[in-house]
């Protein structure tokens, strides 16, 4: 279960941030290829977060869907998988061009 590693990761990287303050949000962007588990990493933040400045803080997540390009015919295609081909005449594989992040994007503090 990587989730687990991911979200020390995650709370660790905001307790820093938070310099002594309490975190009540913490916002992540995960794209549909990044291979997280969402209800894995919920689970796994309340874990973390326990006894530190994120403990009790909401975990916002905006998922971003797979969209691939072609290089041959310009096209943006939705995407199920990471790999494919282009519906096009020239067949060409598509490139990934959001689907496969994994963000830190913003976290709110209590003010001092």
């Amino acid at each position: 279960m990587h989730e687990l590693g991911l979200t020390r990761g995650i709370v660790a990287a905001c307790a820093e941030r938070a310099q002594g303050r309490a975190v009540r949000v913490v916002r992540l962007k995960i794209g549909s290829f990044a291979g997280v588990e969402l209800q894995a990493l919920r689970f796994c933040f309340e874990l973390c977060a326990e006894g530190t400045l994120v403990e009790g803080a909401e975990l916002a997540i905006e998922e971003i869907a797979g969209c691939g390009e072609c290089g041959e015919c310009g096209a943006r295609v939705s995407l199920d998988s990471p790999i494919a081909i282009c519906p096009c005449e020239r067949r060409a594989r598509l490139k990934v061009v959001s689907g496969d992040e994994l963000m830190l994007e913003s976290m709110e503090v209590d003010d001092v």
